[in-house]
């Protein structure tokens, strides 16, 4: 089979995709993964072959300055910012040049990032197999557990069912302006959908979550094509980052980085800096990404390793701990090496993967609202000092290794796909 792979344009979505796409290319399929031009070096750094589009709306070193505005804010004004600069701009661009790309690549099936949403129509208004993918923390919206927007903790009652159907109503307006857009399109091209479904357009055929089912909460509302699988990772598909190894000088080592979006808080930067500077028996590594400096910060305690980037699957191979933003990406990296975590999440599925943390006992986390350095420096050492954290941070690293979500996932969407391939095409309604 001839495969796409489309992912929006982040680190945290394309580094997963290209994992995966490279476990199904050994399998002897071709793959191309089709993205605006910036995804470029990373995915051909992985092996891959890279089809670019939207050149004109997304040239290539415009990334930077689009996200920019989205790093500096938290909570659901970053979701508000992401939605309402980001999303519907990348659908706009996207739904308008795929289908074009995909007839000239010769595509036969397609994998689609669920987080670039309703581009699904795409595929399905020309009857193509097409597969969803969760890159970040699967969004339930039945109420049956908490929102991933939300740090509220697991509960299984009427109450708190309908407490969570609140807060998925809180968030369902900032969604509201990307899926007009996408009626819209749907309207342009004839294709008939029944919007009263919300998962009218999500793939019948596989839908898989790089979150394992042991780290998820104890329900399970999803459709009977859904797969949990594991984490998506291959330490081959990366570029190599350079680092000063010769300045590891053997203490216990704490990995602190805030990802490569919602990254850009200072404030936040120096807590951990001031925190973690209290304590000079460990040493730090703290990756601060593009989107602040490291003179405004003020100077770095002598305990502290200060890098924009940094080979963090190679680091947390020989962390102690970890301080993230609650990434889902560093999470379930962090778990596959065993490292506990101190959480600080900052925006979007982040305090669903933070509340995860707390309730599996991997770790402890603390809002940005209210982070302190005493606070800070108080969970670290709550995190360090019991050993009952990084115990169940090592099961889940034996989870996961005994897991082999790729192999899952791959699995699931290869199946998929051949048996789709295999039937006759469906009808398509069309106005």
């Amino acid at each position: 089979m001839k495969i796409g792979f489309v992912s929006l344009p982040f680190t945290g979505h394309v580094n997963p995709m290209t994992a995966l796409a490279r476990k199904i290319q050994s399998r002897g399929h071709e793959i191309a993964f089709i993205g605006f031009p910036d995804v470029g070096p990373t995915v051909r750094a992985a092996g891959l072959n890279f089809v670019s589009y939207g050149e004109q709306e997304f040239p290539e070193g415009s990334s930077a300055g689009s996200h920019a505005p989205v790093s500096k804010l938290h909570g659901l004004d970053a979701i508000k910012s992401g939605m309402l600069t980001l999303s519907r701009a990348y659908f706009s661009a996207a739904s308008e040049h795929l289908p074009g790309v995909l007839a000239e690549n010769g595509i036969e099936a397609l994998v689609l990032d669920m987080s670039h949403r309703y581009l699904e129509l795409v595929p399905l208004s020309l009857g193509m197999p097409y597969a969803h993918v969760w890159n970040i923390l699967p969004i339930d919206a039945s109420g049956i557990a908490p929102s991933c927007f939300v740090s509220r903790p697991y509960e299984d009652s009427p109450e708190a069912r309908a407490k969570n159907l609140e807060d998925m109503k809180e968030i369902r307006p900032y969604f509201a302006y990307l899926r007009e857009a996408a009626v819209d399109y749907a309207r342009r091209i004839g294709l008939a959908i029944d919007w009263s479904d919300p998962a009218a357009t999500v793939s019948k055929l596989a839908i898989v979550s790089q979150t394992p089912r042991e780290f998820d909460f104890p329900v399970n509302p999803w459709p009977p094509q859904f797969h949990y699988a594991g984490p998506f990772f291959d330490d081959a598909a990366r570029a190599p980052t350079p680092f000063p190894w010769e300045k590891l000088d053997g203490r216990p080592l704490v990995y602190a980085s805030l990802g490569t979006l919602v990254n850009g808080i200072e404030s936040i930067y120096k807590t951990i800096l001031s925190a973690l500077g209290k304590l000079p028996e460990v040493q730090a590594v703290l990756s601060i990404g593009a989107n602040v400096q490291l003179g405004d910060l003020g100077p770095a305690p002598s305990n502290f390793i200060v890098v924009e980037k940094a080979p963090q699957i190679e680091l947390l191979k020989r962390a102690a701990l970890c301080i993230t933003h609650a990434g889902l990406n560093t999470t379930l990296e962090s778990l596959a090496h065993g490292v506990p975590m101190v959480a600080i999440p900052i925006g979007f599925d982040q305090p669903g993967v933070a509340s995860r943390i707390a309730h599996h006992k991997v770790g402890e986390f603390i809002e940005v609202d209210d982070l302190t350095v005493d606070g800070l420096h108080q969970l670290i050492q709550t995190v360090r000092n019991n050993p009952a954290y990084r115990e169940n941070a090592q099961r889940f690293k034996n989870i996961i290794a005994r897991r082999h979500g790729l192999e899952v996932a791959t699995e699931a969407i290869e199946s998929a796909f051949e048996k789709a391939l295999a039937e006759p095409p469906v009808e398509l309604s069309h106005t």
